[in-house]
């Protein structure tokens, strides 16, 4: 079966934190619903969405992986994530192509770091909850139930609930099953919270229910359920056992009868333009409409070429579709129109509104690329997720003389896949650096180098990405003037210099008037004052977050050249930069730390010991407890073999760029003396 309209396609994005049991789930949905033939496992490495070398070995998932099933005449997109705080970047490609997020929780390990980001991320989205493993603690569900509902508010309210034992689940919504005993709270008290829930948004229902006393239909509540859950006002919990099977059919029911359709959902924030001149460009499930597409995933293989996994919002997509790429002025043929299970690949003749879909070995697509087939659609993108930025840094080195060029070109296949990961390259060590979100990450991008493409390299830790910015104005004249005998260049500026609000990056604002400097030089001056951000003034480092007015400037009729203007533009800016008190910042990380809760006292010391601060401090339960910190990047190297001393192994960690914010300065004082010396040295 292949979807035929966009009423009966859902497109569910599994998120939650590693070991919740995502993957294994994903495995339980598609054989209950006899998509597969049997059962695969993360032990023995034969799951449909774990197929890299890498995922099998290290047994978690690396990359978004899509699936599908067919349930009750629904046709149900699934994409299994990644859990681990290094890849959640990763995961959250897949809220770019879903109408519901729906977040795993282990029930016997409570909500994580990683669960709280999934939520907090798809926000935007429809969401619901699947608690998994019910079978191993049914003790805990209640506890955990009242977690939830703290954690995410009390619109979390279930529509089923787990036996005693764990071994089934009660209907709380379709046909409650009254009197039946549950783990938790009474069936019929529970389907009365979701009907108050829901009538609560359509005033003819609550006219129904509450004044002529009449018992609503399932069919008269989907369209205000509906309502509820792309607001925010409903976020319904299912539990499940994926090993067992218990709860998964009645999963694939709430699925396939209450989750959004593609026209139920909330729509996707499309966009015409960039900057300022954006404005909101609507799309509509419309098989008939002109094509806009969206590509959320890359998939580089050394042998079978690019994959580039694709939304289909609005119109249809055949082989023979002729497709624009962003701006592109000439269309591409689509060729081979694919529908992914796991690895597998099947050609299908036709995708429709709300399909997910893949078009192979087109290099000129890119992740976030808009596909259409109407140049009325050009300059169309998509308000990306919020990804997290990448701060950890490696320093690469090949092993064999002369493959630089392929190490580059391999890192460039990576990037085209990973939202957060970054590449530098430091032209005073001569080194390649990534970035990425932590130690896992970079160590899994080095050993994709050589098992993907073969480029062996030697690593070591790159120096703090340590920025500068200004705290004062200030104002600068700088003339650039130089006569050789034949045509002389001339360029005169005046630029103004003034702090934006942290995070806030760069600002040009052009104030010529009566065209004391021409319309044509006033990129040369912007190009020469990024320049000089790039170099800094304190202490060598970027200046970020300053807004830099040009306001006067000279000209000469013959000698004016844009390179004049880009030289001076460039002076001008480190002269303003040193007159505005400029001050160097470092890195500061979010650092999640679960632990004993007898530890707390000890690793509250510890972040003391490096320059942090504890800043949340929450009971979980079975005496754990949760700690919140913020520390310097500088100051964390170490952090996980001293947290497993102090606490024998029994805790978890994540972090995450927080914000910068100003050294100390002592430290300052030895950042500059430190860029003087290499200054000296020639470096």
């Amino acid at each position: 079966m292949n979807p035929t309209s966009p009423r009966n396609l859902r497109n569910i994005a599994l998120l939650g934190q590693a070991g919740s049991g995502k993957t294994t789930l994903l495995e339980r949905l598609l054989f209950e619903a006899k998509a597969i033939p049997a059962r695969g496992s993360v032990e023995r490495g034969d799951t449909v969405s774990d197929f890299d070398p890498l995922e099998k070995s290290m047994r978690h998932s690396l990359n978004v992986s899509l699936a599908h099933l067919e349930w009750a005449d629904q046709y149900v997109n699934l994409l299994d994530t990644p859990g681990t705080p290094d890849f959640i970047g990763r995961a959250f490609e897949a809220l770019e192509a879903v109408e519901t997020a729906a977040v795993v929780v282990d029930a016997s390990a409570g909500v994580g770091a990683v669960t709280r980001r999934a939520m907090r991320a798809a926000s935007g989205l429809c969401r619901m909850l699947i608690v998994n493993k019910i079978d191993v603690a049914p003790e805990k569900l209640d506890a955990l139930m009242a977690e939830l509902r703290e954690t995410f508010g009390k619109v979390c309210l279930p529509i089923n609930l787990p036996s005693p034992d764990g071994k089934r689940v009660v209907d709380c919504f379709f046909a409650p099953e009254a009197g039946v005993a549950t783990a938790l709270s009474d069936v019929g008290a529970a389907h009365d919270a979701i009907v108050d829930q829901v009538v609560a948004l359509d005033d003819k229902l609550m006219e129904l229910y509450l004044g002529q006393g009449e018992s609503l239909k399932l069919e008269q509540l989907h369209d205000a359920f509906e309502a509820a859950l792309r607001q925010g006002e409903l976020i319904p919990v299912c539990f499940v056992s994926a090993t067992t099977g218990a709860g998964v059919r009645e999963l694939l029911d709430v699925v396939g009868k209450l989750m959004p359709d593609p026209t139920e959902g909330n729509p996707p924030a499309f966009y015409k333009a960039e900057g300022a001149q954006a404005a909101p460009a609507p799309v509509v499930p419309d098989p008939a409409r002109h094509v806009v597409a969206h590509v959320f995933e890359i998939v580089n293989d050394p042998f079978r070429g690019k994959l580039a996994i694709f939304r289909l919002y609005q119109g249809t997509v055949t082989p023979q579709s002729q497709l624009f790429i962003g701006d592109a002025k000439r269309p591409f043929k689509v060729g081979h129109l694919l529908r992914l299970q796991g690895k597998t690949q099947v050609d299908v003749e036709r995708a429709i509104p709300g399909d997910i879909c893949a078009i192979a070995r087109v290099d000129a697509i890119t992740r976030d690329a808009v596909l259409h087939d109407s140049h009325d659609e050009d300059h169309f993108h998509l308000r990306p997720p919020p990804f997290p930025k990448p701060v950890f840094g490696l320093a690469l080195v090949p092993n064999r003389r002369g493959d630089e060029q392929k190490l580059s070109e391999a890192l460039h296949r990576l990037l085209e896949e990973d939202p957060s990961l970054a590449v530098e390259h430091d032209p005073e060590s001569n080194e390649t650096i990534i970035r990425g979100l932590g130690e896992l990450h970079l160590r899994t991008v080095v050993e994709q180098l050589g098992a993907r493409y073969n480029v062996k390299v030697d690593t070591r830790q790159p120096s703090i990405p340590y920025r500068e910015t200004i705290t004062g104005r200030a104002e600068s004249r700088y003339r650039h003037k130089k006569q050789t005998g034949g045509a002389g260049q001339f360029g005169e500026v005046a630029i103004r210099v003034e702090p934006l609000e942290r995070g806030a990056g760069f600002e040009f604002v052009d104030e010529i008037k009566g065209g004391v400097i021409p319309g044509h030089f006033v990129p040369a001056v912007e190009k020469g004052v990024r320049q000089a951000l790039s170099e800094g003034v304190a202490a060598g480092f970027p200046l970020s977050d300053v807004r830099v007015t040009l306001f006067d400037g000279k000209t000469h009729a013959v000698d004016s050249k844009e390179v004049a203007f880009v030289t001076a533009g460039r002076y001008a800016m480190l002269e303003a930069a040193a007159l505005a008190s400029p001050v160097v910042l470092e890195p500061v990380l979010e650092v999640l730390v679960r632990v004993r809760g007898d530890l707390v006292g000890e690793v509250s010391a510890d972040f003391a010991h490096r320059r942090g601060r504890i800043t949340g401090n929450q009971s979980l339960p079975d005496g754990r407890a949760e700690l919140t910190a913020a520390a310097p990047m500088a100051e964390m190297a170490g952090f996980e073999s001293r947290l497993k001393s102090m606490t024998g192994g029994d805790a978890s960690y994540s972090m995450a760029l927080s914000h910068f914010d100003r050294v100390p300065d002592a430290i300052q004082s030895r950042l500059q003396s430190e860029h003087q010396a290499r200054r000296a040295a020639g470096h």
